[in-house]
């Protein structure tokens, strides 16, 4: 039996489906990386191969929003915005109510479980879905862009096949909405690295954040100064990843790969390269579990869609590749505008700003080694 792809799972339906214009939020990022991946020959074989999904049912849905809460979204996307809705997060400026909302939160939730099922049933070790990521959708409110909550519906679903799954947060923005979703249970540990909630939306995501009842010490946050560059970035990473996947020992990785970490994202203020990508994902793929992918942030189109690639790229082991991409990045990007391939180049790190990262840094790792019982010395 061959080894299992690494498939995208991509719905061309969402390709006629946008948030409104002057929203951040790019629905066409998931469409511009899988051209840029069929250009670079790194979809379309058997190994590396696409795949098809429905929209998430109602049933689906309610495993984990209420019910009455998604009516409103339905109301709101008809062009029926109640006080009910309101109160439900509906209409605030970074929530817009658009024609196209219902549809796109269904297809990137159904997406997000196709991925899912692809990994239960031994069908795939990597699934990407890049409609989804949307972390700030809770139980019944909506918030930052998300509506649904797509990378929780994986987790769930996965638990309850009774997976041991480790959800791991790789955007700038904490991912609140799945953590509350499992703040109580243990058999879902939520890992969220992301840029304090002392600077960014939304305010949250503190250390002390540990989760309660059954599900304390299962949930860990990671906040960063920010200007987070690269190797402060990477050492968080290491310091907390590897050990908690080792204590924990998940069956499954669900991991959200928000690219609003990079430098120049117009909503955030971390200042990475996609090199800090490369490097995750390496280690990602070292670790043999199954993987599933998720889109999330990133609000400058092209480096968004160039940090998924290489995401992709990478998880396969095409790691060796660097040398086409740097004769033909401009020409698989559409543009003239980036004529250095897909990895960005090293950026300086000023002396003050890694004197204040590298110490609040440093306090934020010693308190979790001190206070997550996962990775309390022994």
């Amino acid at each position: 039996m061959s080894e299992p792809a690494q498939v995208l799972v991509y719905a061309p339906e969402t390709e006629k489906l946008r948030y409104p214009p002057d929203c951040p939020f790019k629905t066409e990022r998931a469409t511009a990386t899988r051209r840029q991946l069929l250009g670079a020959g790194l979809l379309g074989t058997g190994e590396l191969r696409e795949e098809p999904c429905r929209p998430a049912s109602r049933a689906e849905l309610e495993r984990l929003h209420t019910p009455r809460y998604l009516d409103l979204l339905q109301a709101a996307a008809a062009g029926e915005l109640t006080p009910e809705g309101l109160h439900a997060g509906l209409g605030a400026p970074d929530t817009p109510v658009f024609r196209d909302l219902w549809d796109y939160a269904c297809w990137a939730c159904g997406a997000a479980l196709h991925a899912a099922d692809l990994l239960l049933q031994g069908r795939a070790r990597v699934a990407f879905n890049l409609h989804g990521g949307f972390h700030h959708a809770h139980a019944d409110r909506a918030g930052g862009f998300c509506y649904l909550n797509d990378v929780a519906l994986a987790c769930e679903r996965l638990a309850a096949a009774g997976r041991r799954v480790m959800y791991l947060d790789l955007d700038a923005h904490h991912g609140d909405g799945v953590q509350a979703f499992f703040y109580a249970r243990n058999d879902v540990l939520t890992v969220s690295l992301h840029e304090s909630g002392k600077t960014l939306f939304p305010w949250g995501g503190f250390e002390h954040e540990l989760g309660e009842g059954p599900g304390h010490g299962y949930n860990v946050n990671v906040p960063l100064p920010a200007q987070t560059y690269d190797e402060a970035y990477l050492r968080a990473y290491r310091t907390i990843v590897p050990p908690l996947i080792e204590a924990y020992r998940p069956d499954v990785l669900v991991v959200e790969l928000g690219m609003d970490i990079l430098a120049g994202d117009p909503l955030t203020h971390l200042q990475t390269t996609n090199n800090v990508v490369v490097e995750m994902a390496r280690h990602l793929r070292q670790t043999g579990l199954p993987l599933l992918v998720s889109g999330g942030g990133g609000y400058q189109f092209e480096p968004t869609v160039r940090g998924w690639a290489l995401a992709w790229r990478t998880l396969a082991g095409r790691d060796d590749e660097d040398a086409l991409s740097m004769g033909l990045g401009g020409a698989l990007m559409s543009t003239l505008d980036w004529a250095g391939g897909w990895r960005d180049p090293e950026r300086p790190v000023p002396a003050e700003v890694r004197e204040r990262v590298e110490s609040e840094l440093a306090k934020t790792l010693a308190t979790l080694r001190e206070i997550v019982p996962l990775l309390r010395r022994r």
